[in-house]
């Protein structure tokens, strides 16, 4: 039906030239392979087998074909035999079963059943499809190089985002229904999105409890197709020119992209789950395995497999894909899962020169790239303060335990405090680095929101089918004196206004912040801290409450754009406590505690903290920031001249953040701190000196 030829190596994946496509595979031990074609993703039964002869399409370890004749649209898989003694080599070759091709740039899962691929080889694959020759017009557009010391990252779910009743977009759940919610993202004033993943993966990897129950996985964290956006997330037939359409409009309106992605396991589980690519074409070597039995699987990463990310293919595999995911598709970053997986050697053991790292870092295509590590995995390999390379930012898991626990009232804090306020040069300094290594969150998409941080002290997952065995036990969390949703005034007024503190610490500290999507108007997941599998309102993102909760929503807003107008709130440098270089030579940060007096950092119960910030520049006036997380207030002596009050969680809305106006100067040296709150003053230029 077709003409074949031998075809070239590279690239590797399927390649469309004028008269046919080229589809290459690296398979080093394979004896015998075959490509087979489908005219379409349901097709039963394909158009033509081609059985690849290893004297013509067999080059180093690339098995390749050209076909001639073949049009974009068309579906494939691959089929490879070879050894299969699992316990000896790790090889798991088996002629049966069509694999998918690990650098598909579209995938068609529409025929994929994963109980069944894990019981019968014969079961149907998850296809590729070959797309049309690339011509996309990107208009000029290309990266937005937002330095990270100015950014503030949203952390966001694309399908959740606008799958909500009151979403109202067009395309629900997909990249198009995020464009069209571009306005609300500029309006909120962040910088950056950062999409949990959106690379294929199967949305059938859920244990039996959740199958039973109807759940999918939703939030992505099973990777099986690392080149190609996720169908799920496509409106369209054409997913790789839906995904930059949205980078596009996202770049226009000045919004960078980072994606979460996951190299440190992949969808094909342990043993036990199904071989979808990598099993079947390097289980060997894309795999650690148990060198004492290779049937094992080593689980660094508690999902079963743990990438052998610093085999000389499989780093050279990462790099590919995020320079195609940079070059190709114009993201701006990337936040790696379980990152720590990826400093791990052939051995398993931790790795300080890291290969794939290290050659991330050097990439020249990378170069202008935010590089973010979640820099701990599942085995206890712990990084924070010490990831390797330098460019890398880490999530800084200190700064939300630091914090939560600020908030919540644990004693014997505060110099904690003041280390993560000021950047964490405790963790950073020594080794070089910099604020900026540190990305700042109290909230994420793994725990409670914000909303259910201060509602809720025990999680409540029963809705995943495993019998609130799941998700973390330890969450530093308080409910203000009532487990859950209450009618009590005083206990909402309570939960509004420490929502309020942990933004405000968030936004007031030096690094990077980041906010969870959603917690801007108090959404909740009904207690749930691992929402990992509820593609429904519980996950979803509530339109209903951006009216509902109007101000909290103005409140993030003006702090947003209070750090954005405040060049002191995003120092490239760590705090000395020397001259800040712009403020007729003040300190760049002085500390007190309620009566100018350097705080008692030792005091067990002290519960209040100040600091000073001068400005950058000559023009930018000096911050006063007073934390108060005690039962009562507390008087508090201010430095010399005239305040203005610029934040004050106590105070209702819209009093509780404004720019500096005359009605809102503190007359005299002393204001009142109300508990549990936090209040930024700043100082007036004119009377700096009254």
């Amino acid at each position: 039906m077709f003409e074949i030829r031998p075809g070239q190596h590279l690239p590797a994946g399927a390649s469309v030239h004028e008269d046919g496509v080229n589809f290459s595979i690296f398979c080093r031990g394979a004896t015998r392979m075959w490509l087979q074609l489908y005219a379409g993703p349901d097709e039963p039964e394909p158009v033509e087998i081609i059985e690849l002869d290893a004297h013509r399409h067999r080059t180093f370890f690339f098995w390749h074909v050209f076909v001639a004749g073949v049009a974009p649209g068309i579906c494939y898989t691959w089929r490879a035999d070879g050894p299969s003694d699992t316990s000896t080599s790790g090889c798991l070759f088996d002629p049966r079963r069509e694999l998918l091709d690990p650098w598909a740039r579209a995938v068609e899962p529409g025929r994929w059943d994963r109980a069944a691929a894990c019981l019968d080889p014969g079961a149907p694959a998850i296809r590729a499809r070959v797309l049309p020759a690339d011509d996309y017009d990107w208009e000029g557009d290309t990266q937005l190089h937002v330095p990270l010391a100015d950014s503030v990252i949203y952390e966001l779910h694309v399908g959740g985002f606008t799958r909500g009743a009151d979403a109202n977009v067009s395309a629900p759940g997909t990249f198009r229904g995020l464009t069209e919610k571009i306005p609300y993202l500029l309006e909120l004033g962040i910088t950056h999105v950062e999409l949990l993943p959106v690379m294929a993966f199967d949305e059938l990897d859920v244990p039996e409890g959740a199958s039973d129950l109807g759940l999918r996985n939703y939030w992505g964290y099973s990777t099986y197709g690392f080149f190609a956006p996720h169908p799920g997330f496509v409106a369209g037939d054409n997913p790789r020119d839906e995904f930059r359409d949205m980078v596009k409009a996202l770049h226009r309106a000045g919004i960078g992209v980072i994606l979460d992605v996951v190299f440190n396991h992949t969808a094909e589980g342990g043993a036990g789950g199904p071989v979808i690519n990598f099993k079947g074409i390097g289980n060997e070597f894309f795999y650690h395995l148990d060198p004492d039995d290779r049937a094992k699987y080593r689980d660094y990463t508690g999902c079963g497999n743990t990438m052998n990310c610093n085999h000389p293919l499989v780093a050279r595999f990462i790099l590919d894909c995020m320079e195609y995911w940079v070059r190709e598709m114009h993201v701006d970053g990337f936040r790696l899962d379980l990152a720590s997986v990826l400093a791990r050697g052939e051995d398993g053991k931790p790795m300080y020169h890291a290969p794939v790292l290290w050659s991330t870092e050097f990439s020249n295509t990378l170069a202008e790239t935010h590089l973010i590590a979640e820099a701990w995995d599942a085995a206890g390999l712990y990084q924070v303060g010490d990831f390797p390379g330098f460019r890398w930012a880490e999530w800084n898991g200190d700064y939300r335990d630091t914090m939560r626990g600020y908030l919540r009232g644990d004693d014997g804090l505060i110099s904690r405090v003041a280390s993560r306020l000021a950047g964490s040069s405790d963790l950073y300094a020594a080794a070089g680095r910099l604020p900026v290594n540190s990305i700042n969150f109290v909230t994420c998409h793994d725990g409670f929101t914000l909303n259910d941080l201060f509602s809720y002290e025990q999680k409540h997952n029963e809705a995943n089918g495993e019998g609130n065995r799941d998700g973390n036990n330890h969450n530093l969390s308080w409910n203000c004196g009532h487990e859950g949703p209450t009618s009590d005034a005083r206990i909402n007024a309570l939960r509004l206004r420490q929502a309020k503190n942990a933004l405000a610490l968030l936004l007031l500290s030096q690094g990077v912040p980041m906010l969870l999507a959603g917690d801007e108007v108090l959404r909740s997941q009904q207690g749930n801290n691992n929402a990992w599998c509820q593609d429904n309102p519980v996950g979803w993102f509530d339109w209903a409450l951006v009216r509902r909760h109007a101000d909290m929503l103005r409140f993030v807003r003006e702090l947003i754009a209070l750090r954005r107008r405040r060049p002191s709130l995003r120092r490239h440098r760590f705090l000395t406590g020397t001259s800040g270089g712009g403020d007729n030579g003040h300190p760049d940060i002085s500390w007190y505690g309620a009566r100018l007096e350097a705080p008692d950092w030792n005091l067990p119960g002290a519960s209040l903290l100040a600091a000073t910030l001068s400005g950058v520049t000559d023009d930018e006036p000096r911050l006063h920031i007073v934390m108060n997380m005690d039962d009562r207030a507390h008087p508090v002596r201010l430095p010399a001249g005239v305040w203005n009050v610029v934040l004050d969680t106590s105070r209702p809305s819209p009093e509780d953040i404004n720019p500096p106006a005359p009605g809102r100067q503190i007359r005299g040296r002393r204001v009142s701190v109300r508990a549990r709150s936090v209040m930024a003053l700043e100082l007036d230029p004119g009377r700096a000196g009254a």
